[in-house]
């Protein structure tokens, strides 16, 4: 799914930019620059949603462009990601840091674009919410935003509402509790039943109520354990139909 989330890429290896713009490409609008001075400028011409930074690199490094980004107020709102290594990250880099993740370095393609993605679907969810109508009811399709992803999306926001979900005749009400499911309902099935039985959902749509709460408790799990444990069922029931493909991956390193 291609969102409006404007991306950019900063690295000075021509070859791990190349391959992350290409994973990317379908996620989000994206641009590269190969050093952290080309960031700069492009940053100030055009301010990203999103910034994915190599930590070392010639010159500028990736912490210090994301200080001078968030010291101008043109070029200051937007998430970041930085790539280093398990030393710099341990070292020389911190959770206080403002940013939204630290990826390590050497990293596989397909875990890197996956942590990428939650990030964009955050900011595609943010921005879907600024338009929300007079009612305070977020609609969308499921075509546009997957029950998975919306579900990281709010965990990652922190957000508190009431996530209804509905296919044909079907519909799953799932409250939200500072991005934490407190609870769930799916016809007779309740709590973690509740949320595995909708993650196979590929069709349908969703409404997001940040006034709806609930009273009830019924999920055992946080948010990352029922999205853990329903791929797990999921990935049982594609291997048992026969159905599981083995996807090529690559090491990127720098």
């Amino acid at each position: 799914m291609s969102t409006n989330v404007k991306v950019l890429l900063v690295d000075d290896n021509p070859m791990v930019l190349g391959m992350l713009k290409q994973a990317l490409a379908t996620l989000g609008q994206v641009a590269t620059a190969g050093d952290a001075a080309d960031a700069l400028l492009k940053a100030v011409d055009d301010p990203p949603d999103l910034l994915v930074t190599d930590y070392r690199m010639p010159g500028m490094d990736g912490r210090q462009l994301i200080e001078k980004l968030r010291s101008r107020p043109a070029t200051a709102n937007f998430s970041a990601i930085i790539l280093a290594s398990k030393t710099d990250i341990a070292e020389r880099l911190s959770q206080q840091d403002p940013v939204d993740d630290f990826v390590e370095k050497p990293f596989y393609l397909k875990d890197v674009t996956r942590r990428i993605k939650r990030v964009i679907d955050k900011i595609a969810l943010e921005k879907m919410a600024k338009a929300v109508p007079s009612d305070g009811v977020l609609r969308g399709s499921l075509s546009q935003m997957n029950v998975i992803d919306l579900m990281q999306s709010l965990e990652m926001g922190r957000k508190s509402c009431q996530l209804s979900l509905t296919r044909d005749d079907e519909k799953c009400d799932v409250y939200f509790a500072e991005g934490q499911v407190v609870h769930a309902v799916y016809g007779s099935s309740k709590g973690d039943e509740a949320v595995f039985q909708v993650l196979r959902w590929t069709g349908g749509s969703f409404q997001l109520d940040f006034e709806g709460k609930t009273t009830e408790t019924s999920t055992q799990l946080n948010t990352q354990g029922l999205l853990m444990e329903g791929l797990r069922l999921l990935d049982e029931s594609n291997r048992d139909a026969g159905d599981k493909a083995e996807e090529e991956d690559v090491l990127l390193d720098t």
